[in-house]
């Protein structure tokens, strides 16, 4: 089994910052793409940014946001900065995962973390 873990939401002004982390950890061969999805309250869970052969992000987060990884430690962190009230949302990990020892590829969901930031 995998297990997505995210940490660093949290409140904060407008204009402000924040660090999302996600880390895999269980039966994992190799991971293949890992991103950020986000809901807010009332509506669909969106894409924020993905980091995998490319590197794709939201029109609503580019120029803000920036996605990176750390293969070795099997994570992936969101840089946000500019923050809008608009971001506020449950931030959830993804990763594509091809897991041990069978080669079998699968995707997961971390359990989300908030981030609200305040106008």
């Amino acid at each position: 089994q995998v297990q997505l873990v995210e940490s660093g939401g949290g409140l904060v002004q407008a204009g402000g910052s924040l660090r999302l982390s996600c880390t895999a950890s269980g039966s994992i061969f190799s991971i293949n793409a890992m991103g950020w999805y986000r809901q807010a309250p009332g509506k669909q869970r969106e894409l924020v940014a993905t980091s995998g052969g490319r590197t794709n992000y939201a029109d609503s987060v580019q120029g803000r946001f920036t996605i990176s990884r750390d293969n070795a430690k099997k994570m992936v962190y969101l840089q946000m900065n500019s923050l809008k009230p608009e971001d506020t949302a449950v931030y959830y990990c993804n990763a594509d995962v091809v897991g041990a020892p069978w080669g079998k590829l699968s995707n997961y969901w971390g359990q989300g973390t908030q981030v609200t930031v305040s106008s």
